[in-house]
């Protein structure tokens, strides 16, 4: 559903490891959950096929009691279902995502892309969310994302 309110979030960052390694880090299940969780966050993962066409579930569930932004399918955890648009090995991961969730201000599928570049002294990683539901702020989308970024610079590094 087309609300006219849906956002893009784009964050980068550039990881000292080959765009090989981040890629296989990205279709491991056992490697993306230990790193694709924001700060604060566990992630646990139901289902994973890693192809185009494939989908998967997965929570992301707050570690302490006291955090302060509400889980978007219950008060500490997230639940998102997903498929996997395209994948071009070492170069691009396209993901449509959607979260479990009875509030509409998180309903509707986000496009996530992400891309893996070479430069000097690693790869650059970006990552662009395309249809951000209208309930995930800018300011605390950015914050998860760099936090998983800085994840995946020190699982991969």
């Amino acid at each position: 559903m087309a609300t006219g309110e849906e956002s893009t979030t784009c964050v980068s960052r550039i990881i000292k490891a080959p765009r090989r390694t981040i890629y296989q880090a990205f279709i491991n299940p056992e490697a993306l959950v230990s790193w694709l969780p924001p700060r604060g966050m566990k992630g646990h993962i139901y289902v994973f096929d890693a192809r185009e066409g494939g989908t998967y579930r997965m929570s992301l569930t707050y570690v302490a009691p006291d955090h302060s932004t509400r889980g978007k399918t219950s008060e500490h955890t997230d639940v998102v279902q997903g498929r996997f648009g395209e994948l071009i090995p070492d170069e691009r991961i396209v993901q449509l995502a959607e979260f479990e969730s009875q509030d509409p201000a998180f309903a509707g599928p986000m496009t996530i892309t992400w891309t893996l570049a070479d430069v000097t002294g690693g790869t650059e990683v970006t990552i662009l969310c395309e249809n951000v539901p209208k309930g995930i702020s800018t300011e605390d989308h950015e914050t998860g994302l760099n936090s998983t970024l800085d994840n995946l610079a020190a699982f991969t590094e």
